[in-house]
């Protein structure tokens, strides 16, 4: 949206329009919206963009190349687009669950996305693993169709903010079980339960469904390849003013480098993104730069 208001031909090139944000059943904290579906929000956003004039892609983009200060973005539809100027977005994919058989029934019991899956268990029971407060979100909509949900932390508590928190505690269907880790998802065809390692214990929990919400893992892959410099945990490095190492190259949200994953704050450094891609290009970048000693 701002990209466009600047007046700068800006084309969004991704496999999903929205983002992680999509996913979330209900934003509750992003200014102008008590509360809206995460679809919603995504739509709106991507609905505003357009009305400047920008364009989208929807193709998974295989590699970004750098030819002197133009960028050559390529998809995996064999198409290739060239710019002066690219912001990385990418964000981030679930983590998965480090537990034996996690991956076999990954589609058959286990799953990353209440939203989209959780009314295939409505009055059974299910676990949902992770300490956060995408956890807490994940059991409150599935809490909604579940006959019982069991939040697996491995910590002491609910790292959730306040007012989800307290929407768990008054829910009679919920149950948080401390102190508590994954190591083995049990079935034949399907799930059937959890093997749990509890204060130096194995227990069995007995669900049929098992939702993961241990945080994300950032999309740096196309960064890093390009030569963007990332941390240890693979997020990408910016300062400021959305600057990466590589002159021209910009990133902002989830992928980047920060300890507040919020939607709000992607927005604000995505503004920044988009503002400094425009100082670089009109005051910075030069058509007549070298390379290779050629004018």
């Amino acid at each position: 949206m701002y990209a466009g208001r600047l007046n700068l031909r800006t084309l969004i090139v991704g496999e999903e329009a929205g983002g992680l944000i999509a996913t979330t059943t209900l934003v509750e904290n992003y200014p102008g919206f008590v509360s809206i579906p995460g679809g919603k929000l995504a739509e709106r956003l991507l609905e505003h963009a357009k009305h400047y004039g920008v364009e989208l892609i929807e193709e998974r983009v295989e590699e970004i190349r750098q030819n002197c200060n133009v960028f050559e973005v390529l998809t995996s539809s064999g198409s290739r687009y060239e710019a002066k100027s690219v912001i990385l977005a990418t964000g981030t994919v679930h983590r998965k669950l480090p537990a034996k058989n996690a991956e076999k029934f990954e589609g058959r019991g286990v799953y990353y996305c209440a939203l989209c899956d959780a009314p295939l268990f409505r009055d059974r029971k299910v676990a949902v693993v992770g300490g956060g407060d995408g956890a807490a979100k994940e059991a409150l909509l599935l809490a909604e169709y579940a006959e019982k949900v069991y939040i697996l932390c491995r910590d002491e508590g609910l790292h959730a903010e306040p007012p989800n928190l307290r929407k768990i505690e008054e829910n009679p269907r919920i149950e948080i079980i401390n102190h508590t880790n994954v190591v083995e998802i049990l079935g034949e065809e399907r799930v059937s339960g959890v093997l749990m390692q509890r204060q130096g214990r194995e227990e069995r929990l007995e669900v049929e469904g098992v939702f993961v919400a241990i945080g994300g893992i950032p999309r740096s892959e196309l960064a890093r390849r390009l030569g963007v410099e990332v941390n240890e945990k693979g997020e990408v490095v910016t300062d400021k003013q959305a600057r990466t190492n590589l002159a021209g190259v910009f990133a902002a949200g989830d992928v980047t480098a920060g300890g507040f994953r919020q939607a709000i704050i992607s927005v604000a450094e995505g503004v920044t993104a988009a503002y400094s891609a425009y100082r670089y290009l009109t005051s910075e970048y030069v058509e007549t730069r070298r390379c290779n000693g050629e004018p």
